[in-house]
């Protein structure tokens, strides 16, 4: 017989009815997601835009960065990109046809500001004004991200001065008067880790800095003084209710056997692994114990913790990949356990195959901070994906995404809030230091006549949106 699986069999019905209660787990409804759940993608400003230097925009330092010799895999640059500034409204149907209601995205500050402050440029707000209304005009709801990044190169000492944190409050009240009668949802950055460490301390992003801990841990200390300064000038100049939010990825561990003891030591690993970020904004104080390191702590002016604790309406979380982690004798309570060398990956060495890290990623941001509403902003891998006869067949992707969204059916019924998804990405796009030579989209881009193809796993998204539930 035939299963509703597709499986063959030969086994007698009472056999079959012996295992009914197996198989009902495999019934579409159990697979299913909540009514209203957003399913969408996510892209950021200087990996998709191009137009670098048109109607006004300012240089970004991932500009300078990106132009730097020797600091991009393949010597390219975003000068570019996926030219989104001149073909959103391509973009917005390549959303449409995923059947997605949702989108994530987000501004160029040097296009608002090209000098980080002062006047703002027209042609910049304008535009995000015209790409706000194509995708409500298509039935997609814009989740907006205020920094991405992409940093105005005037702004003098970047996140080294005090003065960038103000700088980015008055950003982010225009914004907030500019776009919050049409857009609910806000996020302030995009991964501090990324930015701060990655950018100041290991400079492999731009800036390209290598500094001393303690100045790093300073510059940590503005960036998240600007998103509180930014959660509240979103607030306070708001047209219409919104919900404020930010991005951040948190390193999920993953307790190595779901016992008590292993759980509870990936408990406190997400307090270690997010405690400087995470910890700061949900609860308003550095822990004195998780500040990278607590012997160097930054300046803190009175009031700053207050501000950097400002409540937010959601948090957003970027997973790809998993730390394990079990319980152990020391002052942290845990020790991680060292990859093996046979351990699986995609096409970039640390993006290891490891679904069950969104689970825990949502279960332990819950458990360990209560926010109000959990949106992943951010999941997907790289592939080596290849363009055949008008076909990229990334199965390889579609086991990835397969198996983390099940993770994620978990995690919802278990009871935790989950608002959304939001694919990484939707398209191939530049991929900060490796450049074009990585493919994370779930369509393919060529970047000399800029055709966007659909692969295989935008199709078997468009399933999983349709179903509402795991294809």
């Amino acid at each position: 017989m035939i299963t509703r699986r597709g499986f063959v069999t030969s086994v007698g019905m009472s056999a079959v009815a012996s295992t009914a209660s197996h198989f009902a787990l495999a019934e579409p409804q159990e697979l299913s997601f909540p009514a209203g759940f957003r399913w969408g993608c996510a892209t950021s400003s200087y990996q998709i835009e191009g137009a670098v230097k048109e109607d006004g925009r300012g240089a970004s330092i991932w500009d300078t960065f990106s132009h730097t010799p020797g600091k991009i895999a393949d010597g390219s640059n975003g000068d570019i990109a996926c030219d989104s500034y001149h073909r959103y409204q391509d973009d917005t149907q390549l959303l449409k046809s995923l059947g997605a209601n949702a989108y994530r995205f987000s501004i160029a500050w040097p296009r608002i500001f090209p000098n980080g402050r002062g006047k703002p440029n027209k042609k910049g707000v304008d535009h995000y004004n015209r790409v706000v209304d194509n995708l409500l005009e298509n039935g997609i709801e814009p989740h907006i991200t205020l920094f991405h990044w992409d940093l105005p190169e005037a702004l003098l000492g970047g996140w080294q001065s005090r003065d960038t944190a103000k700088a980015f409050a008055d950003y982010a009240a225009l914004m907030s008067r500019q776009l919050s009668d049409r857009v609910k949802h806000f996020l302030t950055m995009n991964e501090f880790r990324s930015f701060v460490d990655a950018g100041h301390l290991f400079g492999i992003h731009a800036p390209g800095l290598r500094l001393p801990i303690a100045e790093v841990n300073q510059i940590r200390h503005h960036a998240l003084l600007a998103h509180g300064l930014g959660v509240q000038a979103l607030r306070a100049n708001a047209r219409h209710d919104i919900e404020i939010g930010v991005a951040e990825n948190p390193s999920p561990p993953v307790p190595v056997i779901e016992t008590e003891e292993h759980i509870a030591a990936a408990r406190a690993a997400i307090r270690g692994s997010s405690g400087p970020h995470l910890a700061a904004m949900l609860e308003g104080r550095y822990p004195e114990d998780r500040l990278v390191p607590s012997a160097r702590p930054p300046k803190i002016e009175p009031g700053d913790m207050e501000i950097i604790g400002s409540p937010l309406d959601f948090v957003a979380l970027n997973v790809y990949t998993p730390i394990y982690v079990k319980a152990a004798s020391n002052s942290q309570g845990y020790i991680t356990v060292p990859r093996p060398a046979s351990f699986p990956t995609m096409s970039l060495p640390w993006l290891m195959v490891g679904p069950e890290a969104i689970y825990w990623a949502v279960r332990l941001t819950s458990e360990v901070w209560k926010p109000r509403a959990i949106y992943i902003s951010e999941n997907g891998c790289s592939a080596d994906d290849v363009l055949r006869g008008g076909r990229v067949d990334d199965t390889d992707r579609v086991m990835f995404l397969r198996n983390y969204l099940f993770n994620l059916r978990r995690a919802i019924t278990d009871g935790y809030p989950l608002k959304g998804y939001f694919l990484w990405s939707l398209m191939d796009n530049f991929e900060w230091a490796e450049g074009y030579s990585k493919r994370f989209g779930i369509h393919y881009v060529d970047f000399q006549s800029q055709q966007r193809t659909p692969k295989l796993s935008a199709a078997w998204y468009r399933e999983v949106i349709k179903r509402n539930g795991l294809a």
